[in-house]
């Protein structure tokens, strides 16, 4: 079956290409960019007139997803992108990843209208996710730069391009937008939004939504996931510039589900999640795992296992504030500049049942349970700056630009002692915890300078943009005592140190001819950098101050170098992009642990990190929108990726054994790609209906543990009614997610990959959700 949709897809996207050659007539009419695009029906904008592959997703092709859906999940049709979740919406913070070209989640970049969003990791330390930071409803535009995202981009972390998201801005008119959708697994969500409309060039809107949601897995009790959210954004244009201020204020409270194993999926099912509401059973099992309380053991029946025991699988908790404000200034006619400053703040944490002794502060033992609460904390406060100017002198456009940012993030993590029975975690545990594994401070300090010039020739017919960037990243981390009865013991205790990635010098160079009749062909290279991470699992300073000691000289930053090239072909019947690219990852950092992979924060435990060689990916990638008619979009992508090891692994947890992964295709990274998403929209009625086939996927480098291709599909269908009486416009809309109901494993947990697991026991993957139904009534007043 895949065989077949990789050809037949391919097959078609291939003769709609030739076709581009009987359609030179209508190309001289074709949009010199997207933006000039961006009003029509399009679902997707070829990045005509850039030196490197970009593509662009307009909001028109959010009607084939719920209301709500993450904008990074809607990314999932374009070329080279495979964009997991567990949840049909994609806001699951934990289980929400991307792959695009063979880098994961944390080597992408992500900026919303210029400002950093971090590199997208689910243990925050830099950022947050584009749900949390905007309204799906408020997108203006998503451009995703699939291997090189400019030498602009405010990201230390973008190795393998970025994701550049815009928020749309205040409409012209007063009005009053909104909308209600329920749905599968008792979900609901509103949004409403109000413009003010353009008053003397002030205009402003303000905007809302709230949703909840049950998780679809069989867990009885505290499943609920809730999400409160506001944006607002203010424009202010005069003769010469505008200045821009935006909001977002955040909360969100996720009910998690569980990660499953081979081993798992095969005794317990796709659905497989905790015993709430049965306190009394989950106590029972728990204490087969607790030494000190056997004699209350009451093992798991079969095909159950004592090590599979969980009440929940906890809660996650988020709350955020980003703003900014920004000034363009067009000085003369050729000269520009652009000044924004940035403020986000956070507040995480993440609460979990987990087996240990909880002694009730009694002479006797006999109350004591074999439960207790681990309680994870996280914070971000950072605040930034950046800018650039742009002058036009002759044929050149030269531009210089900067980023500051200073950050102090923080990770902890304590141990609860006081269990007494169950209880929703779905809060932030007040009171002082008893005992405390690690705390650890980070004080951050990124500065980034670039500069660039792009020379026009032959009526702009050719261009070349040269440049380089200058990146320098500091994170000063500090073992902290924390504020729990018991402080951490130097044993379980993180580091204490300091890390620099720096390079001054990282090139970018590339050029456009346009061949003329809306042919264009195109080359880029480009050098980058990746700041250290931080966090807990994911930083090389989430180790023991023993651990620091010994490795913390020796690592060095990961870097890639891509050269890409292609062609497109834009017309108002037919766009095209074929793109081929080659990458070198290298210096790529390794987690290292001792202990199975459901135990790898537990005391006793310790992460290391280590360099571990290079990938090379290589591939190509086909995009094809077709609209035969008015009222129809078809749109096409066929992408082929090997990312593989450069040489064989040396694991080293207790010792050191030589692991055969030269040539083996890179963990989570599909060789095959293939999407299709057809929409029509005609008196009333639009529709949508996306495919998309996602190849095999391996979590083990020595590639002897994998799960195979799958086909999904999601449909959206509605009508618009017009003006009815008072509303300017009322919409009812039908979404169904995964159509065919194909259960798949979605995403996966990097931080547990391994060599090899012959058992299947490594406990690496999300199942995907079943079939879910939403509906939708939209108005405008």
């Amino acid at each position: 079956m895949k065989t077949l949709a990789f050809a037949l897809t391919s097959a078609m996207c291939l003769t709609l290409a030739v076709q581009a050659n009987a359609e030179v007539a209508a190309a001289a009419d074709a949009p010199a960019d997207a933006s000039t695009a961006e009003a029509g029906d399009d679902i997707v904008v070829v990045g005509s007139g850039q030196t490197r592959s970009v593509s662009t997703l307009l909001p028109s092709n959010l009607d084939v997803l719920p209301p709500g859906t993450s904008i990074q999940k809607s990314l999932n049709f374009l070329p080279g992108v495979s964009a997991q979740s567990i949840d049909a919406l994609g806001v699951n913070e934990q289980s929400l990843t991307l792959q695009v070209r063979g880098f994961n989640t944390t080597h992408l970049g992500y900026t919303l209208d210029g400002m950093p969003l971090g590199d997208g990791a689910y243990n925050n330390y830099n950022g947050l996710t584009i749900s949390r930071a905007l309204i799906s409803e408020n997108l203006g535009r998503a451009d995703l730069a699939t291997g090189i995202a400019g030498l602009g981009i405010a990201s230390t972390s973008n190795l393998g391009g970025a994701l550049i998201y815009q928020s749309s801005d205040p409409k012209k008119d007063l009005g009053i937008e909104g909308s209600a959708t329920f749905g599968s697994a008792a979900s609901k969500r509103g949004f409403l939004r109000l413009d003010t409309g353009d008053h003397a060039g002030l205009s402003a809107y303000i905007s809302g939504q709230y949703t909840e949601q049950d998780l679809f897995v069989n867990q009885g009790a505290y499943k609920k996931s809730t999400g409160k959210q506001f944006n607002g954004k203010l424009v202010y244009a005069f003769d010469g510039g505008k200045l821009t201020a935006f909001g977002d204020v955040s909360r969100t409270n996720q009910a998690d589900d569980a990660y499953l194993s081979k081993d798992m999926l095969n005794r317990l099912g796709w659905d497989w999640a905790g015993y709430a509401p049965d306190w009394n059973s989950y106590i029972g099992v728990a204490a087969c795992t607790v030494t000190t309380t056997p004699t209350k053991c009451a093992a798991a029946p079969s095909p159950q296992k004592n090590a599979d025991v969980t009440f929940t699988n906890g809660q996650i908790l988020r709350n955020d504030e980003l703003f900014y404000v920004a000034g363009d200034y067009s000085f003369t006619k050729g000269l520009s500049a652009h000044l924004q400053a940035y403020r986000h703040t956070d507040k995480g944490a993440g609460n979990n049942f987990i087996t240990g002794l909880s002694n009730q502060g009694t002479t006797t033992t006999a109350d004591d349970l074999p439960v207790q609460i681990r309680d994870t904390r996280y914070t971000i406060d950072r605040s930034g700056v950046l800018g650039h100017v742009s002058w036009a002198l002759g044929f050149n456009r030269i531009e210089a630009g900067f980023w500051m940012e200073d950050n102090v993030s923080s990770a902890s993590r304590y141990i609860r002692t006081s269990v007494k029975g169950p209880s929703s975690l779905a809060s932030f545990l007040s009171g002082q915890p008893e005992t405390a594994q690690w705390i650890q401070e980070t004080n951050w300090k990124t500065r980034q300078f670039y500069v660039q010039d792009t020379a026009s020739f032959f009526d702009d017919a050719l261009s070349i943009d040269f440049g380089f960037k200058s990146t320098y990243s500091r994170s000063a981390a500090q073992a902290e005592p924390g504020f729990s009865k018991t402080p951490p013991p130097a044993s379980t205790q993180f580091a204490t140190g300091t890390l620099v990635a720096k390079d001054h010098f990282l090139p970018e160079v590339g050029a456009r001819w346009n061949i003329g009749n809306g042919h264009e062909v195109f080359a880029s290279y480009a050098e980058n950098m990746a700041m250290y991470q931080g966090g807990f699992k994911l930083g090389p300073q989430s180790v023991s101050q023993a651990v620091w000691d010994a490795q913390g000289a020796t690592l060095k930053p990961e870097i890639s170098k891509s050269v890409e090239g292609g062609y497109r072909y834009v017309s108002s019947h037919l766009q095209v992009s074929l793109s081929a690219y080659n990458v070198n990852f290298n210096h790529r950092l390794l987690q290292y642990n001792p202990c199975p992979t459901n135990q790898q924060q537990n005391p006793g435990c310790g992460n290391s990190f280590h360099n571990a060689g290079g990938v090379t990916s290589r591939g190509v990638e086909l995009g094809v929108l077709w609209k035969p008619l008015p009222w129809i979009n078809w749109y096409n992508s066929v992408s082929y990726n090997k990312s593989t090891y450069d040489e064989d692994l040396n694991w080293c947890t207790t010792t050191c054994v030589i692991k055969q992964t030269k040539g083996k295709q890179q963990v989570d990274t599909p060789k095959e790609l293939v999407s299709s998403v057809l929409s029509l929209k005609k008196d009333g009625f639009f529709g949508s209906l996306q495919g998309k086939y996602t190849g095999r996927r391996y979590y083990t480098y020595t590639n002897d543990q994998s799960f195979g291709g799958y086909v999904t599909m999601d449909l959206g269908v509605g009508y618009d009614f017009g003006k009815v009486g008072p509303l300017k416009g009322a919409k009812l809309s039908l979404n169904v997610t995964n159509l065919t109901d194909k259960r798949y494993a979605s995403n996966f947990d990097s931080s547990v990959f391994a060599p090899d697991d012959a058992s299947g026991s490594i406990v690496v993957f999300h199942s995907s959700a079943p079939r879910q139904f939403f509906g939708t009534f939209a108005f405008e007043f």
